[in-house]
């Protein structure tokens, strides 16, 4: 597929798996209510938003789609839907914001990661994202990185122990053992590095049609620089309902709040209604 194309397929459904969590969660909740219609299951708002982004009503679409995100039915489907629905509305920086929450879920999914890079290719001026050693950390999920240094170091220690029920194998054990456990060193620092800087924890996303960055955290301070919707940005600090923010090189300032979505309780989301 050509990766400079985004993808527009009709929108992804509820995997076998979420079905059967989300009847269940019916079943829980009918017993729970004593009536509480089963049609009230997440898998019927999903729907539901589906058959409005098939009819073209994009914001109506993202709007219903972000009203299952409290259910706790959030998956990578769900975010790359409302990825897709923001895109078509031409909201790019809630589009941007949720196509990372689905890249983060999903890390090697080739659609969200097309997706994303096509949408960022939209956005004009100055803009951050994630660099290329982000990047590559960003291909695999915290538990992968986790689940991946744990094994290398198990299997260390499962060498060392053959190695003393079979001492003829030690030495040739030992060297393999050492290898794996330097593995292991290797990917707890990647785990490291990314659960120490998550580029959704330190990035604003512009969610304004333009916005200007001054040089203080204040309106009366001076212009330093103009961002526009879809514009990633490092945070550097914060001040009352200001950010201190990074938009690469020297283009550093001070932007309000209430134009980006930002990374208030961990992870920047498209949490607010279509502007």
């Amino acid at each position: 597929m050509n990766r400079a194309t985004p993808t527009f397929p009709p929108p992804r459904r509820f995997g076998r798996s979420v079905r059967l969590a989300a009847f269940l969660a019916g079943l829980l909740a009918l017993g729970a209510s004593g009536g509480r219609a089963l049609a009230e299951a997440p898998t019927a708002g999903f729907d539901t938003a589906n058959r409005l982004y098939e009819r073209g009503q994009y914001a109506d679409a993202a709007a219903a789609y972000q009203r299952l995100l409290p259910t706790g039915e959030a998956s990578p489907a769900l975010f790359f839907n409302l990825g897709n629905a923001f895109f078509k509305a031409g909201q790019m920086g809630r589009a941007i914001a949720a196509y990372r929450q689905a890249e983060r879920l999903a890390p090697r999914d080739p659609d969200v990661r097309a997706n994303l890079q096509f949408a960022r290719n939209q956005v004009q001026g100055p803009s951050a994202p994630p660099g290329r050693w982000q990047r590559g950390l960003s291909s695999l999920t915290v538990n992968e990185w986790t689940d991946l240094a744990a094994g290398a170091f198990w299997l260390a220690f499962l060498l060392l122990a053959a190695g003393q029920w079979r001492p003829e194998w030690q030495r040739r054990l030992r060297a393999y053992a050492a290898v794996s456990a330097g593995a292991g060193v290797a990917l707890g620092a990647c785990l490291a590095l990314a659960m120490a800087d998550d580029p959704a924890r330190r990035t604003a996303i512009v969610v304004a049609r333009e916005a200007v960055v001054r040089t203080g955290p204040l309106d009366e301070s001076q212009s330093a620089f103009t961002v526009y919707d879809g514009a990633e940005l490092r945070v550097l600090d914060r001040k009352d309902d200001w950010f201190q923010v990074s938009a690469g090189g020297r283009r550093l300032g001070w932007l309000k709040r209430d134009a980006v979505l930002a990374p208030d309780a961990g992870t920047p989301g498209p949490v607010n209604g279509p502007a």
